[in-house]
């Protein structure tokens, strides 16, 4: 209600009424408009008069403000006793439902507002300022209100009333649309929104509406809170109150802020709001594929198909397509028909098997066997990739035309033992006689130990003589073996299997051919000799002409269906890190960890990811994590270990911070350093020991592991070392000083690296030299500090520590002086007992009890001793 904006006659009510004192008149404003207004002067009636408004609708707000113009007169100007005041109440109602006697002229139930004083008082016959008044109306619950004007002795005139409400006016704003909203009360009133055309909220976001607060004051408070954003197929524009669609030739695959991009190669759209852009005629997109991946083809065939018959087995070999498609997903797919003389081609039989698969080959490279005798084979080889079933044509191949024939040489018979040992067995056969011009090659043998298992695993060994010896068998085990050769028209059919046993613990075929007294001592020395040349000795793979041959060599290959792989537990530098099951024919099934190939990998990295295991397939002992076997016959290519239930030990030490006895973490390194004698005994340098490199099982039993950057120890050398790569990473905090300086590596720079282990262990995997920078270590280093004793460590085991810490590598221990120190504590608990207690008893005398918070405080201490003290050893 506004009365200055009234055309006619407002008619409000007076009262009393037939005594009415309120008289309605025109009159100009400031501006000069004509306006209506009310005007009364009862100087000499002490007499209550009242004006009442029409019915105001107040259309749901329930605070409202109303605005007066007035007019007073100054009581002495009048020289009569008069009021320079009046009162204002209001009367809520639903409906126009207000009479000359309802409701009674009172207060209750009118309800007062304020009594309403002049700041401007006008003089008899003189023009004065105006008076302006704004005043509250709050917590209305009624559709509309009734005002009220009392008077009582005061002479005024009411230029003017407007009755208002505040309200936010409709706005966008992040992508979000706000309509008009009242505010309710003096608590800023949260608006509900929606999104704006084009704008939804994200899949995987909370499905709150976007929401924003009014003000009690008509304003718009803060920032929105929303979730809307451009949809697919549009973008933001200039500002954030609307989305416009992706132009020809670009496309948004996802709500969110990103803005349209470019359609990928061999692909296009016209239709503007493109949320993908449809492939060109001839190429594709997978189901698996993003839609901001280019659109790809199938490939081209198989290049240069060769093929090596043997007997009934034929091995296909081929070159990668000149024209992968675009796609790095690569397979093959060998299909085999075989034909008649007279009669048409049709499909190879069950009998045809192929290795490793006939389906989803990665390499390029299969055996087929199970081939009938003089038959005609034609070899389909398909090359597939992610987009080949989505064409509508064949894929594209080379065929090879084989011929089976009988000229390979018959099986080898006269199999036999010359000798046996433990673990070895010597043996022997006829050469067969070959009645063509083919002369025999070589000789392929496969054995196997008998487990009373209908599957067998064999394993396979070549000689180019008629002899051969197989080393690392079982003891006391019986093995199948069978041998075939091989001449220029190829393999033959393996022999008859033959049975041979290795001997039991005790006995040698050395010493059963005499035992007199008086060859005793030549048996001695002789056994001296054989145990000198019989020390195992690490071989680096990396010196094999073919690193594959490494990995047959000292890596069990093992079939892809033995294993399962359960779920993933990490990410290693290759790929990602498995717990799985392996469940061998005639085994009992066993948890691994298993490290996979991610696809697309070169050459180059297969080989740098294979030659761990052909490192860790030389390794046996309990302190040393044991290689159960590879997979490379398929894909992903992988590495088989055994499972260790803890983890990493740094981890599993702050996990379980405080919870061992002394006595049980030196059992820990015990383990550790036993592992590390055996390794340095082998000359092999590990060059990477540190406790996230200590894996532990259930049992508490430490073992090393990742052997990624390891290297072994020339022979012959009075000082052998490794030599790093310049530009090589080296672990500075867990690394010797010559081996930063000088990237020389050997095996005492494992013992300072173990001596750090020890500190991390003590210390439940706090991290060495705390927060230092890697600089700040080498310096502090170079200045002769050392690494103070944990809390509560024993002080033996510190001096240990020290020990391995010399500055002058040939002053430290080896390793089988570590576990001998090791063995010695432990053999005398009391001596664990000796601890540095100083640091810890202050800090109980200024009452720090909780060894969590001591640890840190003492953490810091050590910090800013290396930082501000002058050069000293640090215990």
């Amino acid at each position: 209600m506004n009365t200055k904006l009234a055309t006619s006659d407002l008619r409000w009510t007076s009262y009393p009424a037939d005594d009415s004192q309120w008289e309605e008149a025109s009159s100009r404003d400031d501006q000069q408009n004509t306006v209506r207004t009310y005007e009364i002067c009862t100087i000499t009636s002490t007499s209550s008069y009242w004006l009442r408004t029409r019915w105001i609708p107040l259309k749901a707000a329930t605070t409202v403000y109303v605005e007066i113009w007035f007019s007073m007169m100054e009581c002495s100007s009048l020289r009569q006793p008069c009021k320079e005041t009046f009162n204002l109440y209001y009367y809520p109602s639903e409906a126009d439902d207000a009479t000359l006697t309802s409701p009674a002229w009172m207060e209750n139930p009118y309800i007062k507002v304020a009594t309403v004083a002049a700041d401007h008082l006008m003089l008899r016959d003189a023009r004065g300022r105006p008076n302006v008044k704004v005043l509250r109306l709050e917590g209305l619950r009624k559709a509309g209100l009734y005002l009220a004007f009392q008077s009582q002795s005061a002479c005024m005139a009411l230029l003017s009333v407007r009755v208002f409400y505040r309200k936010c006016p409709p706005l966008r704003r992040a992508f979000a649309s706000f309509p008009e909203t009242v505010p309710h009360s003096l608590v800023e009133q949260v608006t509900i929104g929606v999104c704006v055309e084009n704008a939804v909220t994200p899949p995987g976001e909370q499905s709150q509406p976007p929401s924003m607060l009014c003000g009690e004051d008509g304003e718009w408070v803060g920032q929105p809170t929303s979730s809307c954003a451009c949809r697919p197929g549009y973008e933001a524009g200039e500002t954030d109150v609307r989305c416009r669609a992706c132009p020809s030739g670009h496309f948004k695959a996802e709500s969110g802020p990103v803005g349209c991009s470019s359609c990928p190669a061999n692909s296009n759209t016209r239709i503007p709001g493109s949320a993908y852009c449809p492939c060109h005629s001839g190429f594709y997109r997978a189901d698996s594929d993003p839609p901001h991946s280019a659109c790809t083809q199938p490939p081209s065939a198989p290049r240069s198909p060769v093929s090596q018959l043997n007997d009934t087995m034929v091995t296909l070999e081929w070159s990668e397509p000149l024209d992968r498609g675009g796609r790095h997903d690569l397979t093959y797919r060998v299909l085999c028909s075989t034909c008649g003389p007279v009669t048409s081609c049709f499909p190879c039989g069950d009998s045809v098997l192929y290795r490793p698969a006939q389906n989803g080959l990665t390499q390029r490279r299969v055996v087929v066997w199970g081939l009938r005798p003089q038959t005609k084979y034609i070899f389909t080889i398909q090359s597939l990739n992610g987009v080949s079933a989505l064409s509508h044509s064949e894929p594209a191949s080379s065929k090879l035309n084989i011929t089976t024939s009988r000229d390979v040489p018959p099986p080898v018979s006269g199999l036999r033992r010359v000798e046996a040992s433990e673990s070895s067995l010597s043996l022997e056969w006829s050469v067969p006689v070959v009645h063509n011009q083919y002369k025999i090659l070589d000789y392929e043998l496969r054995y196997s130990p008998e487990d009373g298992e209908e599957s067998v695993e064999w394993q396979y060994v070549f000689s180019r003589s008629s002899s051969l010896v197989l080393n690392g068998l079982q003891r006391a085990t019986r093995y199948q073996v069978q041998v075939r050769a091989r001449s220029q028209a190829g393999y033959g059919s393996f022999g008859a299997e033959t049975g041979f046993n290795t001997l039991p613990d005790g006995v040698s075929q050395l010493m059963v051919t005499g035992v007199s007294a008086s060859l005793g001592i030549l048996v001695l020395a002789v056994a001296a000799i054989v145990g000198v040349f019989s020390m195992k000795v690490y071989i680096d793979p990396f010196t094999y002409e073919d690193p594959n041959e490494a990995v047959r060599e000292f890596a069990k290959e093992i079939d892809a269906s033995f294993v399962k792989i359960e779920e993933v537990i990490g990410a290693g530098e290759f790929g990602e890190v498995c717990r799985g099951r392996l469940r061998i024919p005639g085994r009992k099934e066993n948890y691994v960890a298993i490290k996979t190939l991610k696809g697309g990998y070169t050459e180059k990295q297969r080989r740098d990811f294979l030659s761990e295991a052909s490192i860790m397939g030389q390794f046996q002992h309990p302190n040393i994590i044991h290689l159960e076997g590879v997979i490379t016959t398929s894909c992903p290519v992988m590495i088989l270990t055994e499972f260790m239930e803890n983890g990493a030990l740094d981890s599993f030490l702050r996990m379980n911070d405080g919870q061992f006895t002394t006595i049980q973490l030196v059992g820990m390194l015990r383990g550790i350093a036993a592992g590390m004698k055996y390794l340095s005994e082998m000359s092999y340098v590990h060059r990477d020991l540190a406790a996230r490199n200590i894996l532990v099982n259930s049992n508490l039993v430490c073992k090393v592991s990742d052997f990624g950057l390891s290297r072994f120890l020339t022979e012959n050398s009075s000082d052998p070392t490794y030599t790093s790569s310049l530009g090589g990473k080296i672990p500075i905090r867990w690394t010797a000083p010559e081996a930063i300086a000088y990237r020389k590596f050997t095996s005492a720079s494992d013992t300072w690296s173990y001596g750090i282990v020890m500190w991390e262990v003590m210390s439940y995997g706090e991290r060495p030299y705390w927060d230092m920078s890697n600089q700040d270590v080498i310096n502090a280093i170079e200045q002769d500090y050392r690494l103070p004793p944990p809390p509560e460590c024993p002080a033996s085991l510190h001096a240990l520590m020290l020990d391995c810490w010399q500055k002058e590598r040939a002053n430290r221990p080896r390793f089988c002086d570590v576990v001998a120190a090791l063995d010695r504590l432990i053999r005398n608990p009391t001596s664990l007992k000796v601890t540095h207690p100083e640091a810890q008893r202050d800090l109980l005398r200024v009452g720090v009890t909780l060894a969590g918070h001591q640890k840190k405080i003492l953490s810091s201490i050590q910090t800013l001793r290396i930082h501000k003290a002058p050069p000293t050893m640090l215990y």
